[in-house]
């Protein structure tokens, strides 16, 4: 694996040289746009919106529109002057509770490995202070010219870095809380309690899997070979409308344990959402059926008198 950045973690008066490697990659089935017709790229030109010529790469720079619609072209040499203090540098600012921090201001995550042999030593005095001690060690790093906060934690016996969201950069959440006036019940909150404690489990991310990429590679495998597709499984939708949350959370709790248990799916679920309208629904049925049978007899009555008349 090739390294993307290299640098040197400060801590304190000790520094520690480093390098970065991604941690995470994004595993999708990516597709290009072709012509239907016979399969050919389709290709984009860069044509300038004032001249009306394409514009090869190299003359392309960067520039920032104004609210007035000027734009500002920005040269290289602008960018190399900026006060960036932590270039090349994972500059340790302080150590927070973990706890503290929530997880909405994680971004991507960088595996760190001490480069060379001087930097074994004091790599791995740093990471056997931060394993077992609950704290995160905050940091400010400038990866890509980008000035970021981020935090150093460990993974295993590696250290990690996750870069972090500046605080104005998380959006206010104000307009997505539900109305103050709703009102839950304890019966209500007591199910929702018993749902959880049902499905607590240790964390095992291998247990999950990307089936709709896996069905995906299995249809382009298919169309590749010139066989049949391969026939999906259909799932039943519910569908019904929730009416009652203690009698839905408490079928909801039977099927998490006929689950658990390997009795099966969530047919205990539906058997118990169909219980409710069935009772509902049987007078209404009976009465209509007798009404209809009323009236049925009262015309039969009729044209027999005035068959006798």
């Amino acid at each position: 694996m090739q390294a993307i950045w290299k640098g040197a973690i400060s801590f304190g008066m000790v520094t520690i040289p480093i390098k970065v490697f991604s941690a995470t990659e994004e595993k999708d089935i990516s597709f290009r746009q072709v012509h239907v017709a016979d399969g050919g790229r389709i290709r984009y030109k860069r044509i300038c919106a004032e001249c009306g010529e394409e514009v090869p790469y190299s003359d392309i720079g960067k520039g920032y529109e104004m609210a007035d619609g000027r734009m500002i072209v920005l040269e290289p040499d602008d960018f190399a002057d900026l006060p960036l203090s932590s270039k090349k540098v994972i500059d340790v600012l302080e150590f927070v509770p973990a706890d503290q921090v929530d997880p909405l201001y994680l971004g991507k995550s960088y595996y760190l490995a001490a480069d060379g042999g001087p930097g074994a030593k004091p790599y791995v005095l740093l990471r056997d202070a931060l394993d077992g001690s609950e704290l995160y060690a905050l940091v400010k790093v400038a990866l890509r010219s980008r000035e970021s906060l981020g935090l150093l934690r460990t993974y295993g016996d590696i250290l990690v870095m996750q870069v972090m969201l500046w605080p104005d950069e998380v959006r206010d959440a104000s307009f997505a809380a539900p109305a103050e006036d709703v009102e839950i019940r304890s019966q209500e909150k007591a199910m929702a309690a018993s749902y959880i404690d049902t499905l607590r489990g240790e964390f095992d991310p291998d247990q999950y899997h990307d089936e709709y990429r896996h069905a995906l590679e299995q249809v382009v495998e298919a169309k590749a070979a010139g066989v049949p597709m391969p026939e999906a499984e259909e799932e039943e939708q519910e569908g019904a409308e929730v009416v009652d949350l203690v009698a839905a959370l408490r079928a909801s709790v039977e099927a998490a344990k006929a689950r658990r248990s390997g009795g099966g799916e969530t047919a205990p679920a539906k058997k118990a959402e169909a219980k409710t309208p069935a009772k509902k629904a049987a007078p209404a049925k009976k009465a209509a059926a007798k009404k209809t049978a009323k009236t049925a007899a009262k015309k039969t009555a009729k044209k027999s008198t005035r068959k006798s008349a």
